[in-house]
């Protein structure tokens, strides 16, 4: 395994960590959220379901644009 290869396994597995971590505690955060607002509950699963997405994407486009 070469260094671009394990600095990328590195960061991945940081930011699944992350997003992981995020998840467990986002059925909490809705339910105080949603006591004030069940749209802003909404959004905010939607938010969050949408940067994991958007998060890899953004990685691959920088991964891509460098050079090798």
């Amino acid at each position: 395994m070469d260094t671009g290869n394990r600095n990328s396994l590195i960061a991945a597995a940081v930011i699944m960590l992350g997003f992981g971590l995020v998840a467990y505690f986002l059925p909490t955060i809705m339910l105080a959220v949603g006591g004030f607002s069940p749209v802003a509950a909404v959004a905010i699963a939607v938010l969050f379901v949408s940067a994991l997405f958007i998060v890899f994407w953004l990685r691959g486009r920088s991964q891509r644009k460098r050079p090798h």
